[in-house]
């Protein structure tokens, strides 16, 4: 990870969605001012969803995503209108290409949007006439719209106003209300064989990163090195943030009311809904050697023989309820359709993924009934230790 970089997850994500050469790739290749995506006559040009990371102005950093065509009529075209919808599901700000009065398409497109704020963007102005602009403009009222020509760059600084008003809804932090300035703050960071070399993964270095924006002081040490450091230091420290995988020989050695938590539940609480995986949490009890149970990593990894998604919770699962129990692993942003056939999801942290993403897949959960929980959380319960952690 490129610590000058803001990852993906923590950038405002702006989808650019309509028909097939309607001309979202020249629209955001004029907008970003350089090639992102590539142009062509051609219908379906564009087939996997482009990304690409951008700096706003005000608005900071951003993540600009093409997509495939809706209305695709190619072989291809139901796997790209799946893929674009995939990608509807983690917009913070959607930018609707019109480029012809038929609009059905993105009427049924603004309807699946909802609450997701969003911006018509009436491209090809250079060739559409006076009556069809303002038919398009009348069939969409209370819309807020935007006349552009990608082909001649017009109006592309108006794109941009508009976007700049778009504000996130918060800008939560990690540590929100946990940690005050000058607080001590020990980070415990095992250096195992799932741990990456030469590097620290991405919740260590956003948790750093902020307790120092903080003006904590943090000590960041390994499982082994924990109680020399407590030894060490004057004074207790305020707040443990253990890796889940030592949470409870962490718990262990701590002294007494001193707060603990782990980097995955502080990420729960970012990003997800921290009640909802407690309540899922306690699920558990409901779990028997027959039930099915769905890990879901909202990103793709190599895992290792200790990874904690695919070996260490799987087995404290089954230690608790047998073998037979069914244990499915899924990686990836979207969670599998089949959801109906679990008893209980156990999602990562999402570090990787916007907030949009993490709580669209909780609210693909719960609208199907189904308890789901975090990795830390899950692991805090299996511990006995659930009651007692800071979240």
């Amino acid at each position: 990870m490129d610590l000058n970089k803001t990852n993906s997850g923590n950038r405002v994500h702006i989808g650019f969605f309509g028909r097939v050469n309607a001309g979202k790739s020249s629209l955001i290749n004029a907008f970003a001012n350089r090639e992102i995506s590539i142009v062509s006559d051609q219908p379906g040009t564009t087939t996997d969803p482009v990304y690409k990371s951008i700096e706003l102005k005000n608005l900071g950093p951003s993540l600009l995503m093409d997509t495939a065509g809706l209305v695709d009529q190619t072989n291809l075209g139901v796997v790209r209108t799946k893929r674009t919808k995939e990608v509807l599901e983690k917009t913070d700000l959607a930018i609707i290409v019109v480029a012809g009065a038929d609009l059905d398409v993105e009427k049924d497109l603004i309807k699946s949007l909802k609450d997701t704020p969003r911006i018509i963007a009436i491209n090809k102005i250079d060739i559409l006439s006076t009556d069809e602009i303002q038919k398009i403009k009348s069939e969409l009222p209370g819309e807020t719209i935007v006349e552009v020509s990608a082909k001649e760059k017009t109006s592309i600084d108006k794109l941009l106003d508009e976007i700049l008003k778009f504000a996130p809804k918060s800008d939560d932090q990690l540590f929100e209300n946990m940690v005050e300035e000058k607080d001590l703050v020990f980070l415990v960071v095992p250096q195992d064989i799932a741990a990456p070399k030469n590097r620290l993964i991405l919740p260590q270095v956003q948790a750093l990163r902020e307790l120092l924006d903080r003006n904590c002081i943090s000590l960041m040490i390994k499982l082994e090195e924990f109680e020399t450091a407590l030894r060490l230091v004057n004074k207790k420290p305020d707040l443990i943030v253990a890796d889940s995988s030592v949470f409870l020989q962490v718990y262990e050695k701590k002294p007494a009311n001193v707060r603990l938590t782990s980097f995955s539940v502080l990420f729960a609480k970012l990003k997800g809904d921290i009640d909802e995986y407690v309540k899922g949490a306690r699920a558990f009890k409901n779990i028997n050697s027959n039930s099915r149970i769905l890990i879901a990593e909202s990103c793709a990894h190599a895992p290792t023989e200790e990874d904690i998604g695919r070996v260490k919770i799987p087995n404290m699962i089954r230690k608790k309820f047998g073998d037979e129990i069914i244990i499915d692993n899924t990686s990836g942003p979207v969670l599998p359709e089949n959801l109906e056939t679990y008893d209980l999801i156990i999602q990562c942290g999402g570090c990787m993924q916007n907030k949009k993403s993490i709580q669209g897949r909780i609210k693909k959960a719960q609208e199907k009934n189904i308890p789901i929980t975090n990795y830390g959380i899950a692991i805090a319960y299996f511990m006995g230790i659930l009651d007692k952690i800071t979240y």
